[in-house]
């Protein structure tokens, strides 16, 4: 962060401490970068930056917020007397009364690790992986479409309060995805390669790019010719990347405290989680292990404190299958009287933090790949998300897949099309049979809730894992 971004907080945060029982100040600055090309030609190239500072207080028990993007002394202090005025304003009708304790006055310093910073990576050096994955995946008439999508993220941030916390959080961040498209008549089938996480220029490595495009493109045409996957009862393997989506949507969404509580009923729905469910409910198989772990390295939301301040530690949310611990920040945690972490996360300078999952991953458990295939009899393997949709308390779902394989007497068999699964979120955990041993980090930068609307980026890392008898259908996603 810039020196002079950061010079007027001190003098802020004494204008407003004459009027409120405690100040907080959180700046944030992000330059992030689309770059993408279709059939080698070139798509998108822009950068965007944004910066401003979150001005918050606390009067009578009630915390109130004002942004700006004026970032003079002058400018912080209109925004503190915003924050100020309101919060006076709606205090004799808080739902509950919070104290500067929900504010830590920590200090200390995050930096996302990376061997090369993307400020120093050359843009030629982006093109080349970009302009080499499309071409790649050449090779057939059929391959309608290669795109090639790169988005870098530089983050800034800085929080200060009149209670002493001092934070400097650093974050370089990539999100790379790579799309293969085949066509014939009126069938059309895609795969696609993402890479997601903290990392540098390090991420664009050209020879990995081009081999994983290579694979999505003959994966593509696979699929065109595949038969449809069978529908019935039987075995399913997730890989990690659906199973990214698997826990995020089943098991992040349902454990965030502010959702149980009702806070999102009118956007992104409740949960079927209960309060007393804590320490009691069965979530899954006793093979589930659940963690929260924002401090693993390269993972899309690692960071050591959320942005009230808390210091961010590792957690585990369910263990050996059963419910301990939700997703919930110092204020839920006051509310519910409910176990919480450090997920007080705000998408951006101009929006107040709310519960928010970070990296939320299943933990790694003891058979290979070649293991858990030996174990179905009659079963399919399922690869990344297509489609997906589930309720609005996070219970029913239904998931569809790019790219299928059929396991028979325990050896993969042929690929098929259009693999989909259904079920309801606690037995469909309960069914969790066996875990691999060997985790892979995926990650989205679009994670949306919140009013006014949020999207932050979320990280999941998980090993394959074997379900007995689900619901599993063919036809179109």
């Amino acid at each position: 962060m810039p020196h002079h971004d950061t010079a007027f907080a001190p003098e802020a945060l004494r204008h407003a401490r004459q009027s409120a029982d405690w100040a907080g100040l959180r700046y944030s600055s992000e330059s992030t970068s689309m770059r993408s090309l279709r059939n080698e030609l070139p798509e998108k190239n822009e950068t965007t930056l944004d910066a401003g500072a979150m001005c918050e207080v606390l009067v009578d028990g009630h915390f109130g917020f004002a942004a700006t993007a004026d970032l003079s002394a002058e400018g912080l202090k209109r925004a503190f007397d915003r924050a100020l005025s309101t919060t006076r304003a709606t205090s004799a009708h808080k739902l509950h009364a919070f104290s500067h304790a929900q504010r830590p006055a920590a200090q200390g310093h995050y930096q996302s690790p990376r061997s090369q910073t993307l400020a120093s990576t050359p843009l030629a050096q982006i093109s080349r992986c970009l302009m080499g994955a499309s071409s790649a995946m050449r090779g057939s008439d059929l391959l309608v479409n290669r795109s090639a999508r790169a988005m870098t993220v530089q983050t800034q941030l800085a929080y200060f309060s009149s209670n002493g916390a001092d934070i400097r959080q650093h974050f370089d961040m990539v999100d790379i995805t790579l799309s293969a498209t085949a066509a014939q008549g009126m069938e059309s089938q895609t795969r696609t390669w993402s890479h997601t996480g903290q990392f540098g220029g390090e991420a664009f490595e050209q020879d990995l790019w081009e081999r994983e495009a290579q694979r999505i493109a003959q994966e593509a045409l696979e699929l065109l010719q595949a038969p449809n996957c069978p529908s019935g009862n039987m075995d399913l393997i997730l890989m990690p990347d659906q199973m990214m989506l698997q826990i995020h949507e089943s098991i992040g969404h349902p454990l965030e405290i502010d959702r149980i509580l009702g806070d999102e009923r009118n956007y992104a729905g409740w949960s079927f989680v209960q309060t007393a469910d804590f320490g009691r409910l069965q979530y899954g198989s006793k093979l589930m292990n659940v963690s929260f772990d924002p401090g693993r390295a390269h993972e899309f939301a690692a960071y050591a404190f959320d942005d009230g301040g808390n210091p961010a530690t590792r957690e585990l949310l369910i263990e050996h299958g059963v419910l301990q611990r939700g997703l919930g920040s110092l204020e839920s945690q006051q509310r519910s009287g409910l176990p919480g972490v450090a997920n007080f996360r705000s998408a951006s300078w101009n929006r107040a933090p709310i519960d928010r999952m970070a990296n939320i991953n299943l933990e790694p458990g003891t058979s290979t790949l070649d293991e858990l295939i030996a174990q179905v009899e009659w079963g399919v393997l399922m690869q990344t998300n297509r489609s997906w949709s589930i309720d609005d308390y996070r219970n029913k779902f239904q998931f569809g897949c790019e790219y299928g394989r059929l396991i028979r007497n325990g050896k993969l068999s042929e690929v098929v099309r259009n693999p989909n699964y259904r079920g309801v979120t606690v037995d469909f955990w309960n069914r969790l049979t066996a875990v691999g041993n060997e985790q892979q980090a995926h990650g989205t930068p679009s994670c949306g809730k919140g009013e006014p609307s949020q999207v932050i980026r979320v990280g999941h890392a998980s090993p394959p894992c074997l379900f007995r008898g689900v619901q599993v259908f063919g036809g179109q996603a």
